[in-house]
């Protein structure tokens, strides 16, 4: 792999992870309709170590937080505050995602990252997501989250193995279902991306190392996907604020759409 095929395939993977677009889909899409060298799954989730260092970053605060809730709720075995039940709900909606990632691991490297699969993942999570958002009544913040709220969240996030479906957009598309306000909805996906993603890289970036070396593409790729995924965070938080996810639903279709016709187009 070259250091500008690294350094692109960074930034696409920093900005689709938190847009609700599918990043596993962009990174796999890129190299085969640009008939570059596939990078394989396990270079992808190296490249998602720079995400979270974007969310751990980004987020700091917030972490720091969690962190001193989640040693009170191990030293006083009690759960208070809005925060250490944040910390809890966490945990819980990374369970499902954590098992399924577990059990499901081969077929994300393989039968997952058809070309079709993921055209037609992209449009139908496109659609769900723009019904829903339409949908929306919006009349929870986070703290109003209890633990069926964490559990549905969760289940959702099992999908996103399915390049195309979205971690993000199937996670904020659960969040919304459940009457989640478009901010609220966002945040928690950003903060439960934090364990999988962690542990996804723990399991995979020991293998790229070992077979690629602690080379300057690798590095590239990683630095580019941390600051693409800062600007990708800052840049969402603000938007749905004031708007909603419909061009987010509208590119994913349209996508989508432009990937089934090259499919038929190349036979």
């Amino acid at each position: 792999m070259t250091l500008l095929h690294a350094v692109v395939l960074g930034i696409i993977q920093g900005l689709s992870e938190f847009l609700p677009i599918s990043s596993s889909a962009h990174l796999t899409l890129t190299p085969w309709l640009l008939h570059w060298s596939e990078p394989g799954l396990s270079f992808d989730v190296a490249l998602h170590t720079g995400t979270l260092v974007a969310v751990l970053a980004y987020f700091r605060a917030e972490w720091v937080r969690l962190l001193v809730a989640f040693w009170k709720i191990v030293t006083t075995r009690r759960v208070e505050t809005e925060t250490q039940r944040r910390v809890v709900y966490l945990i819980i909606a990374t369970i499902p995602g954590g098992i399924a990632g577990v059990l499901l691991d081969k077929y994300a490297e393989s039968t997952f990252r058809s070309p079709q699969l993921i055209a037609i993942a992209m449009i139908v999570l496109g659609v769900l997501l723009w019904l829903v958002d339409r949908a929306a009544r919006e009349t929870r913040a986070l703290a109003a989250m209890r633990p069926l709220d964490a559990v549905w969240i969760g289940v959702a996030q099992i999908f996103a193995l399915i390049p195309g479906v979205s971690r993000s957009g199937a996670t904020i598309t659960a969040g919304l279902a459940d009457r989640f306000d478009r901010e609220s909805a966002a945040v928690f996906s950003f903060l439960m991306s934090m364990p999988i993603i962690l542990a996804a890289a723990l399991f995979k970036v020991p293998h790229v190392i070992h077979d690629q070396g602690l080379s300057a593409p690798l590095i590239a790729g990683v630095l580019a996907s941390a600051l693409s995924g800062w600007l990708a965070i800052s840049a969402l938080l603000r938007y749905v604020s004031r708007r909603s996810y419909g061009i987010f639903a509208l590119y994913r279709v349209v996508v989508g759409l432009g990937v089934l016709l090259i499919v038929h187009y190349r036979g």
